[in-house]
C-alpha cells in the first residue's frame, strides 16, 4: 500500500464508516467528479492531493474550496500532471482519477508501475455507500455506446412513479458520490456508467444492469475495439438480480454469459420485436414483460403504450425505454409505474431534438450523437436527409455508418477542423451525394466562400448551406457522428449553436405574421 499511515487495509475501506484516517490519495483532476472525490475523502479524514492540468480561475476557486476544507495539497498546470507526486512527503497509498484520465497517463502510468491500485469516483462511492445511519440505496447500472443519458433518465422517472426516492447520476447530472452523500438518502440511483469509469471499477455489485448497444467508439482512449468491449462488460460482473441485454445485439448477450454473477442472478432480454420468454419487448403497439412474471411461459403483462413514449418514438427510444424497464421490474417497480414515468420523461435537449419547421423542411438537432452508432439511429427515423456531420473522430470508422444510409441522403454538410475520414467514406460509399464544407472548402457540387472560424460562424454557414440543398419533405439532421472539441466546448454548445443558427435563418425567411413551429413532427 506505499508505506501510509493508514489504519485499514484497502480490502477493509468498505463502508464510510472504516478507518479512513491518514490514507494517503493522489485524486487527478478537479473537475465535477475529481471535486467531488477529494471533498469526500477529505470528510473522511484522508490526506488528499489533488492534481489538474488547467490552471483556470475555475479551477483555482475549486482548489480555494478543498484547501478550507482540509486538502493536503492542489497542484494545478502541466508540471502538476507531469509525474505522481507525494502526499505529505511519502508515496501515496491510492489513486482516484476522474474518467478522462487515460491509463497512459503519467501520473496513472507511474502509479502501475508502484503497484499503487487506482479506484474511479464510481468505486470510491461503491465502498463508502453503506453509513450507519442512512438508507443504502439500491443501484441500477446502465452503459452502451449510445442511450444512456435517455435510459438513465427514464429508469429515474420510472422510479420516482413509484413513490421510491430515486435519482440519476454518474456520468449524467449528479456525481455518483454527491448523490451518496446526500443526508436523506435514495432508495435507488440509476447510475449511468461510462467505459472510462467502468475501467476503473472493481467491486461495484448493482442490483441489476444492462449494456443497452456496443458500436466502436473511444478507441484512441482505450487502445483498442477490443478493450473498449472489455470495459463495457464490466458493467454485468457481481450483478445481484438481473443482467439485462439487447436481444438485437449478439454482443452484449455473450458479455452477460461470460459475467461473474451473484448466484441467482437472471439473464433478461429486451426487443423491439415480439419478446421470447425472459425478456420484455413490444406486442401490437405495448410494451410487455415476459420476464418478470410468473407465467411468462405462456403470458405477458401489459408495462404501456408506444403512444406513452410520445408522437414521435423511434426504434431506439423504444429500446432504451424496455431497458429501462427491465431494470425498474427487476426492483419490484409495478407495471403500473412503468407506464406513468414514460408519460412523465421529457427527453433531454440534443437527443433528436426537432427545433423548426418551415416550408415543409423539418430542423432536427442530434449534436448528442457523438459517434457513428448514435448517427445511424438518428438517420434511420428520416427518409431524406440533408447532413450536418463531422467533427473530431476519436479513431473510429465511417465506412458502414455511410454504406447503410446513404440511400437516404440528399446532401451532407461537413463541419468539424479535420473531417477527411468521413468526406473519404462519403467519397467511396455514396459518391453521387453532394457534399458541402462549412469552412469554405469545396468537396461537391456546392461551396460556402469566405473560410470562418468561429464555432457560431461556421454553424450559421451550415445551416444556410443546408437549407439551400433541402426541399419539401426533407429534414435537416444535424447528427455530427464524432466529438465536438476541435471546434466547440461541448455537444451541448454545438447544439445550441445549431438552434440559434436555424432561429437565425427562420427569422430571415419568415414574411411577416409566419410563425415558427418548433414542435414534434
Amino acid at each position: 500500500m506505499g508505506g501510509g499511515t493508514v489504519s485499514a487495509p484497502l480490502s477493509e475501506l468498505t463502508t464510510w464508516d472504516a478507518d479512513w484516517s491518514g490514507l494517503r490519495v493522489v485524486v487527478t483532476g478537479i473537475g465535477l467528479s475529481g471535486f467531488s472525490a477529494a471533498d469526500t475523502l477529505i470528510e473522511l479524514g484522508a490526506r488528499v492531493v489533488v492534481v489538474d492540468a488547467r490552471d483556470t480561475a475555475e479551477n483555482r476557486a475549486k482548489a480555494d474550496t478543498l484547501r478550507i476544507v482540509g486538502a493536503a495539497g492542489i497542484l494545478l498546470g502541466a508540471d502538476a500532471v507531469a509525474a505522481l507526486p507525494q502526499v505529505d512527503g511519502a508515496a501515496p497509498d491510492l489513486v482516484v482519477t476522474s474518467p478522462g484520465f487515460r491509463p497512459t497517463h503519467p501520473v496513472l502510468a507511474a502509479a502501475a508501475e508502484a503497484d499503487i491500485p487506482v479506484w474511479g469516483d464510481v468505486e470510491l462511492a461503491w465502498r463508502v455507500r453503506i453509513r450507519e445511519g442512512r438508507k443504502t440505496a439500491q443501484w441500477l447500472a446502465i452503459t452502451g455506446t449510445n442511450g444512456k443519458t435517455t435510459t438513465v433518465s427514464m429508469t429515474e422517472s420510472m422510479l420516482r412513479a413509484a413513490g421510491l426516492r430515486a435519482i440519476a447520476a454518474g456520468n449524467v447530472g449528479t456525481p455518483i458520490l454527491d448523490a451518496i452523500r446526500d443526508p436523506e438518502g435514495y432508495d435507488a440511483i440509476a447510475v449511468e456508467l461510462s467505459s472510462f469509469q467502468l475501467h476503473w471499477t472493481h467491486s461495484i455489485s448493482p442490483l441489476a444492469s444492462v449494456c443497452l448497444n456496443i458500436a466502436e467508439d473511444h478507441v484512441d482512449w482505450h487502445g483498442s475495439y477490443e478493450a473498449y468491449l472489455a470495459d463495457k462488460a464490466k458493467i454485468y460482473e457481481n450483478t445481484q438480480v438481473a443482467c439485462i441485454y439487447n436481444a438485437e445485439q449478439y454482443e452484449t448477450e455473450r458479455m452477460v454469459e461470460e459475467a461473474d454473477v451473484v448466484e441467482g442472478c437472471r439473464a433478461v432480454g429486451f426487443t423491439t420485436s415480439v419478446p421470447a420468454v425472459s425478456m420484455v419487448g413490444v406486442v401490437e403497439g405495448l410494451l410487455v414483460d415476459r420476464a418478470f412474471i410468473e407465467q411468462r411461459k405462456d403470458s405477458a403483462a401489459e408495462l404501456a403504450a408506444m403512444t406513452d413514449l410520445g408522437e414521435y418514438a423511434p426504434r431506439h427510444m423504444v429500446a432504451n425505454a424496455l431497458a429501462a424497464a427491465a431494470l425498474v421490474r427487476a426492483l419490484g417497480v409495478e407495471p403500473a409505474a412503468v407506464r406513468d414515468g414514460l408519460r412523465a420523461y421529457s427527453p433531454g435537449d440534443h437527443r433528436i431534438q426537432p427545433v423548426a419547421r418551415l416550408n415543409d423542411i423539418l430542423w432536427v438537432n442530434d449534436s448528442k450523437a457523438t459517434n457513428p452508432h448514435a448517427a445511424s439511429a438518428s438517420l434511420a427515423a428520416f427518409t431524406s436527409v440533408v447532413w450536418i456531420a463531422g467533427g473530431l473522430s476519436k479513431g473510429v470508422s465511417y465506412d458502414d455508418l455511410v454504406a447503410e444510409h446513404r440511400g437516404r441522403l440528399k446532401a451532407v454538410v461537413l463541419i468539424g477542423a479535420d473531417s477527411s475520414e468521413l468526406q473519404a467514406a462519403l467519397a467511396q460509399h455514396a459518391p453521387d451525394v453532394p457534399v458541402i464544407h462549412a469552412l469554405g472548402e469545396q468537396t461537391g457540387k456546392q461551396q460556402l466562400s469566405a473560410p470562418v472560424t468561429s464555432a457560431e460562424e461556421i454553424m450559421v454557414r451550415a445551416v444556410a448551406a443546408a437549407a439551400a440543398a433541402a426541399g419539401a419533405g426533407d429534414t435537416v439532421l444535424m447528427a455530427p457522428a464524432a466529438a465536438s472539441m476541435d471546434q466547440f466546448t461541448s455537444y451541448a454548445h454545438r447544439g445550441e449553436a445549431f438552434i440559434e443558427a436555424v432561429a437565425g435563418y427562420m427569422g430571415e425567411q419568415q414574411a411577416p405574421g409566419q410563425a415558427q413551429t418548433p414542435k414534434e413532427p
